[in-house]
């Protein structure tokens, strides 16, 4: 008994985009093309695809490439010929990535090292991780009439 030919899933055929040529080579290529990030969107339209109905077909498409070249219109063409005719299935339409984005605490980075807590009065045992003890101390000196604020400001003695 023979089994009946079912089509396969055939994914999309990479994009292909020219190498730059780099000066550290003398400006000649080893190989004129690599696999781009995608298909421009004047290829995609060229195939008679809008850019959404390619995403649904599984085809990658590049927004910022502007370059159409003909080999990429040309593979988009038989790949498409294959899928309408039946010969082969696209893959399945896939979602696109959620991106989460962690929202804004909405205070400012508090720097709680040990050279910042000194700085700022919060080293005592007892009053760690308070502003009370720096409020205090602060006081403490307004009161004796020493220059506190002056101590850091520029030309304070």
């Amino acid at each position: 008994m023979s089994q009946s030919m079912q089509p396969q899933v055939l994914p999309p055929p990479d994009p292909l985009v020219k190498k730059p040529r780099l000066i550290s080579n003398g400006g000649v290529l080893g190989s004129e093309w690599r696999i781009g990030r995608g298909f421009s969107v004047g290829e995609v339209k060229a195939v008679g695809l809008t850019i959404s109905e390619a995403r649904l077909l599984g085809i990658r498409v590049d927004l910022n490439r502007d370059s159409v070249w003909d080999i990429n219109v040309q593979r988009l063409r038989e790949w498409l010929g294959k899928v309408i005719s039946g010969e082969a299935l696209p893959p399945e339409p896939v979602l696109p990535r959620v991106i989460r984005i962690k929202r804004k605490k909405g205070r400012v980075f508090r720097a709680l090292t040990p050279a910042g807590r000194k700085m700022r009065g919060l080293m005592s045992v007892g009053l760690r991780e308070t502003h009370v003890h720096k409020w205090r101390k602060k006081a403490k000196e307004r009161a004796e009439k020493r220059r506190h604020e002056a101590v850091r400001a520029k030309g304070g003695h």
